[in-house]
């Protein structure tokens, strides 16, 4: 074959050049931001001190509550919550007693419920970001949907776009089963969509309905402690995020610019954390090595994410986002970076509030974080980091910066 002709070249570097600033008119110009946030909650509410009656009661376990009562009182206590909001009844219970044996094949029947129920919530987390967002739900051009609870396909996702009347053809991304640092990775994916997407609206929403899923009586069996653990923590939820890179004026105020973000695996970990469906619903194990696993990361990963930006980071000059999965947890992160406090109590007002609702406590705890800077009199914390962790043991971490947009939303 003959050498490339002379024209054959310059069309050749003609069609490279026009291919990189392709590329570039295709990329966003400045740094996805937060757009809008939404939350909503089942109707249900309870109240962690007077769990364990109502626990006892409609499992039917009256006969336990005397060898697991003090135990259960304890995991509440360790909680930090005092109030939690769930999707299931009693009704419903009782028309579910399956839900209630782990040697009863439930699965199919939580599914069910959940199918239908997730899309609703998302639905009304999603319509009070959109109303504060301020343009139109047909704008949307890309959904990332996080869920735990829920397993098929179509999912949620599917669903939810219909009753908010996204365009057919919004681009979609689910994530199924990735524990409660979901929401982190949902928002790190809606950061790289919108950057490199020039004009892309990504609308996040995450979803968790932990009393259908995963809720079941107690036994005196091995995984009882899990059991107890599982149902005196997690509690249901949906938030919803709209991610946008350059703004448009006046309709659209960014929040907070997700400037950097990272995310580690902890070598080894595997067996620490775990979330898998069963015959009988949502299960998992919990280790009590989890704090220590947090406070002897937390460092590393939080500068994987500020590291790039060059700045020297003062754990006390940042305002923080972090998913609050135990009270112990948050001990920790204050003993470690010495924080002063109040620096984590938007995490610990949610986990008070709410419990521990997976992948959406994140955008809960971004809820909290954005309307306690709203209050504040004078001035916040400019940078600020999100940390959230989860199975695997996985740690995600992002850089956030405060705009001045905070003080007019």
């Amino acid at each position: 074959m003959g050498d490339c002709s002379e024209s054959e070249t310059t069309t050749m570097a003609n069609s490279t050049a026009n291919f990189g600033e392709l590329r570039r008119l295709q990329r966003a110009d400045g740094p996805a931001a937060v757009l809008a946030i939404g939350t909503a909650n089942p109707p249900n509410c309870l109240s962690q001190d007077e769990y364990h009656e109502y626990y006892f009661r409609v499992t039917n376990s009256a006969h336990l509550a005397d060898q697991l009562k003090d135990t259960l009182k304890i995991i509440c206590t360790l909680t930090g919550s005092e109030r939690r909001y769930i999707y299931n009844t009693e009704k419903m219970l009782d028309a579910h007693p399956e839900f209630l044996d782990r040697a009863t094949p439930s699965l199919e029947q939580r599914l069910a419920i959940v199918e239908v129920a997730a899309p609703e919530l998302l639905a009304a987390a999603a319509t009070k970001a959109i109303a504060e967002w301020g343009r139109p739900a047909a704008d949307i051009t890309h959904l990332i949907a996080v869920t735990n609870s829920g397993a098929g396909a179509p999912s949620a996702d599917v669903r939810l776009a219909k009753l908010l009347g996204l365009r057919h053809n919004v681009r979609r991304t689910m994530l199924h089963l990735n524990g409660c640092f979901a929401g982190c990775s949902a928002l790190r994916l809606a950061k790289d969509l919108a950057e490199n997407n020039r004009g892309a609206r990504v609308l996040v929403v995450c979803v968790e309905l932990m009393s259908v899923a995963g809720f079941r009586g107690p036994d005196l069996g091995e995984d009882c402690i899990n059991d107890l653990i599982r149902n005196t923590v997690f509690g249901d939820g949906a938030g919803a995020v709209i991610v946008g890179a350059d703004a448009v004026d006046p309709a659209e105020r960014p929040l907070f610019e997700m400037v950097s973000a990272a995310q580690a695996v902890i070598p080894d970990t595997e067996k620490v954390l775990s979330t898998e469906l069963k015959s009988y619903g949502l299960d998992g194990k919990v280790s009590t090595k989890l704090p220590g696993l947090v406070g002897d990361h937390v460092k590393p990963c939080l500068l994987d994410a500020f590291g790039p930006l060059g700045l020297e980071v003062k754990w006390n000059d940042l305002f923080w986002a972090v998913h609050p999965g135990a009270v112990a947890i948050l001990d920790k992160i204050d003993r470690v970076l010495h924080l002063d406090p109040g620096k984590l109590t938007a995490s610990r007002t949610v986990a008070r509030e709410y419990g521990n609702m997976l992948s959406a406590t994140i955008i809960f705890v971004l809820d909290e974080q954005r309307r306690r800077m709203q209050e504040e009199e004078g001035q916040w914390a400019e940078w600020g980091a999100m940390v959230a962790f989860g199975p695997g043991f996985t740690m995600e971490t992002m850089a956030l910066h405060a705009t001045s947009h905070l003080k007019m939303n």
